[in-house]
């Protein structure tokens, strides 16, 4: 369609009288500053299509680690996220949520070497249909064995966890360098001073904007 516009402007200009190639070339001219300036309008709603997209499916993230903790609290009576051995144990190296966002404003890539060790993979760092970043640290969850008093017998690591909710799948982040990470703060106490864990889902893009919370 665009080649047969194109053209129809090429027949138009010789069919009149008078038409020169200083014609023709302000014609082209024109058609490249359209071009150009559509570009940078056109990569603009690429990058907002990717972020809408990452935040989709970090939300879906959160809603399967929410109906995890939520069949948890009626099978262990304690609801616990994937990854946790236990309710008040630690996914990750934050053992609270400030900590954690006193770091997170400044985690602006995947592959920081400060950061990125403190996280685990949500499918697995070594899961094919969702590659880690190159020169990302993230690692994977493993079952705690020697200090777990009353676990669950049917824990599993993390990215296991995570891998059945989904399927068997993975989701896969939109842009190059992401991939899907996440922590749990530990929850606490009991009866009335009992406090849940924090789930943080983030995508390694940029995990300071591309995050997700929640604390139920």
């Amino acid at each position: 369609m665009k080649n047969f516009y194109f053209k129809n402007i090429i027949k138009n200009i010789k069919d009149q009288s008078g038409a020169s190639l200083a014609e023709f070339a302000v014609v082209t001219a024109m058609m490249a500053t359209f071009v150009g300036t559509s570009a940078p309008k056109f990569s603009d709603i690429m990058e907002v299509g990717k972020q809408h997209k990452s935040i989709e499916e970090l939300d879906k993230i959160i809603i399967q680690g929410t109906n995890f903790y939520n069949e948890t609290v009626k099978t262990e009576g304690r609801g616990r996220f994937p990854g946790q051995d236990k309710f008040n144990m630690v996914v990750g190296g934050y053992p609270d949520v400030d900590s954690l966002f006193k770091d997170l404003i400044l985690y602006h890539t995947g592959n920081d070497p400060d950061y990125s060790p403190k996280w685990a993979s949500v499918f697995g760092k070594d899961n094919e249909k969702a590659p880690v970043p190159s020169e990302a640290k993230f690692f994977n969850d493993v079952l705690e064995m020697s200090n777990c008093s009353n676990c669950s017998p049917n824990r599993f690591p993390g990215h296991e966890e995570w891998t059945t909710l989904f399927a068997n799948e993975a989701l896969i982040s939109p842009y190059q360098d992401g991939h899907y990470i996440y922590i749990v703060i530990p929850g606490s106490g009991s009866g009335f001073n009992a406090k849940s864990p924090t789930l943080i889902v983030a995508d390694a893009e940029n995990p300071s904007l591309l995050y997700r919370l929640i604390n139920i």
